[in-house]
């Protein structure tokens, strides 16, 4: 029962980088899957991670790269002050309103995608120490980035699941199809 991402159409660059990132939302939104909020929130190792903080943080950093990409503002940017509450549920935050937020940003990355002229596309990253002075990516950069970011995630969510009852990727797998 493998987790296989559906193919695109034909030559569709677009739709392989989507179902790619589609694939990895996936594995993280299952990662939830028939978990109370409580066990979601819970951190059941060493680490500051849980389950619930993992795709709070996963749907802003898309969130993120969404609007860097469209030179606009990000309506959730986070300051040294915040960076913390992008980890956890804080004010009353439940899972369904996060993944809700979560749909949301992936309809609105996917919508974007599709509209951009070219994959080759640039945008400008913001000054930070860890991105080069006056550098730009391409939007088919940011799309295999979110891969890699959902990607690292979503292994650091099947660790922290398998430690809260033992249920890995292909269990949860299993449980979802039971559940369609």
């Amino acid at each position: 029962m493998v987790a296989l991402v559906p193919t695109e159409a034909h030559g569709d660059e677009r739709g392989a980088f989507l179902n790619f990132v589609e694939a990895q939302r996936a594995a993280l939104r299952r990662s939830l899957l028939g978990l109370t909020e409580e066990q979601a929130a819970s951190r059941p190792s060493a680490s500051e991670l849980s389950l619930s903080g993992l795709v709070k943080h996963v749907a802003e950093v898309e969130l993120n790269w969404l609007r860097l990409a469209q030179e606009r503002p990000n309506e959730r940017q986070r300051t040294e002050e915040t960076w913390g509450e992008a980890f956890r549920l804080v004010d009353g935050e439940t899972i369904p309103e996060v993944l809700a937020f979560w749909a949301d940003v992936a309809k609105q990355t996917e919508d974007f995608v599709r509209s951009v002229p070219s994959l080759d596309d640039t945008f400008p990253l913001p000054p930070a120490p860890w991105f080069p002075k006056d550098g730009r990516v391409s939007v088919r950069w940011m799309l295999l980035h979110l891969v890699q970011e959902m990607g690292r995630h979503a292994g650091h969510a099947d660790i922290v699941r398998e430690s809260l009852d033992g249920k890995g990727s292909f269990d949860l797998i299993a449980d979802e199809k039971a559940l369609a």
